[in-house]
């Protein structure tokens, strides 16, 4: 009788002699594009219709393309853009990956994903969310058309571009956030609430303050690209009727003042869902500092981002590295959505008939309406999943995992904490996923942890961060 093989223990045996093995050749390339509007459009990131009167600043994508070779042969691969929009709205990627296929033959679309800097100065990218004017501005299908024909372009330039080169990690520390939920005495929360009463009682939740940095160089030694993850959204401009980059445009612009003006820089934003730039408590201090320093708020950001990041440089670049392992996952989950109870479809209800009246209101409308869509359907007996495509990637000692979610900080904690590799990266918003808080938000109440704010709750996000492990372990075979 011939002996029956097991074929995942197979496959997994087959990993681990991989990722075990010498590290491959690395190739790496970068391109980036302006996807600044040339056109009034509507902001995406607010509650109420915005439309831009200029570009105060450019916004742009850049793409950074990833390979490991060994014996000539291709081991993985790997394409992220980091975008200046709000999110990736359903449908963008599809776009994207639909741009790019036939004119990649040797590339896999399915390892692209895109994610977003979450500034709220940037096109809107989904129609029906605002009512618009009829004239004068140019559609969000029109926009997203366009942006993705842009995006399509630098990927595949990036693509084009890759050749052997050199990469290093680092991490440095920037105070760039506060968490932006201050607690109160009767255990309530309140976004932005005031900090400077008798019932306040501190903040809700952790700040992460690492700058996770990833630096590309050349043959030649000279820097070409390189990665910044911090743990908030890029919203200190964001109730602003204008185009804008946010703090990251004076990053770019700071580090290409130093190091070269073609350097390419990829924004990733963290897990930062109950993060914000703007400050709780200790403005007037802040502001006489930045006064003594002749700097704006979002130029003070930057400094500290690029002090953090040079910091980190100046290590890593001691530890260049050209053939590193290059293992690339991704996975289709499907999260729990969050339970809506009674009490929260009455109130959802109510608020929706209100907005209904008002064509000008349809963001509200339609923030209301969707929970009682999701009730309607939860009593049919399923309360059903939301589908997200899960990035899990090792890169030499480095991992790098994304979620289509604002993903509160303590989930973003947990994955490092857990995580086998020596740095961990969380890339969140690459896709539109909405607000995921914590078991202790929901208690607190207020937006963001609300049933409007949050398709999947607290369940799901313990869904997420197990899952992301387990991938993670996979890239790690031989760790504990």
């Amino acid at each position: 009788m011939k002996p029956v093989l097991n074929l995942s223990l197979v496959a997994a045996f087959l990993l681990s002699a991989l990722l075990s093995a010498a590290a491959a050749e690395f190739r790496f390339g970068a391109a980036t594009v302006d996807i600044t509007p040339t056109e009034p459009v509507a902001l995406d990131g607010q509650r109420n219709t915005r439309i831009s009167k200029k570009a105060e600043t450019p916004i742009s994508a850049t793409a950074l393309s990833l390979e490991s070779r060994e014996g000539g042969k291709v081991v993985d691969q790997a394409v992220i853009v980091s975008c200046d929009l709000v999110a990736i709205r359903a449908g963008i990627l599809e776009m994207v990956r639909a741009k790019v296929k036939p004119r990649l033959a040797d590339f896999d679309v399915r390892k692209l994903f895109l994610s977003a800097t979450h500034t709220h100065t940037a096109p809107v990218t989904a129609d029906a969310r605002y009512t618009l004017p009829e004239q004068g501005v140019m559609k969000p299908a029109d926009y997203s058309d366009w942006l993705a024909s842009r995006l399509a372009d630098t990927i595949v330039e990036s693509w084009r571009q890759r050749a052997p080169g050199k990469v290093a990690w680092g991490q440095g520390q920037a105070v760039v956030a506060q968490n932006r939920r201050p607690l109160y005495s009767d255990g309530s929360a309140q976004m932005y609430g005031p900090s400077a009463t008798e019932k306040f009682r501190g903040l809700e939740g952790y700040e992460d303050h690492n700058v996770e940095t990833l630096f590309f160089w050349d043959a030649q030694d000279k820097l070409v690209a390189t990665a910044i993850n911090v743990a908030c959204p890029a919203q200190e401009v964001e109730s602003l009727s204008v185009i804008n980059a946010d703090f990251w445009h004076p990053v770019r612009e700071q580090l290409r003042a130093r190091h070269g003006k073609n350097l390419h820089v990829l924004a990733w934003a963290g897990a930062g869902g109950d993060q914000s730039p703007h400050l709780i408590y200790g403005k007037p201090a802040d502001e006489r500092m930045r006064k003594l320093r002749g700097l704006t708020r979002m130029e003070e950001i930057a400094r500290r981002i690029v002090n953090g990041w040079e910091e980190a440089r100046e290590a890593a670049e001691k530890d260049r590295r050209a053939d590193v392992v290059l293992a690339h996952r991704v996975k289709d989950l499907e999260l729990p959505l969050r339970v809506v109870t009674e009490a929260e479809v009455a109130k959802a209800r109510s608020e929706a008939e209100k907005f209904s009246k008002d064509a000008s209101q349809r963001w509200n409308y339609n923030w209301n309406q969707s929970v009682v869509t999701r009730y309607e359907l939860q009593r049919g007996g399923d309360a059903g999943t939301q589908k997200m495509e899960l990035h899990v990637l090792r890169l030499g000692d480095v991992a790098i995992a994304s979620n289509e979610f604002e993903l509160y900080t303590d989930y973003g904690v947990q994955m490092k904490a857990r995580s086998p590799a020596v740095q961990t990266f969380i890339i969140q918003l690459a896709g539109s996923g909405g607000y995921l808080p914590t078991e202790r938000a929901v208690v607190a109440g207020s937006y963001s942890a609300i049933i409007q704010s949050s398709r999947v709750g607290p369940n799901g996000g313990q869904a997420l961060v197990e899952q992301t492990f387990e991938t993670l372990k996979e890239l790690w075979p031989t760790s504990k």
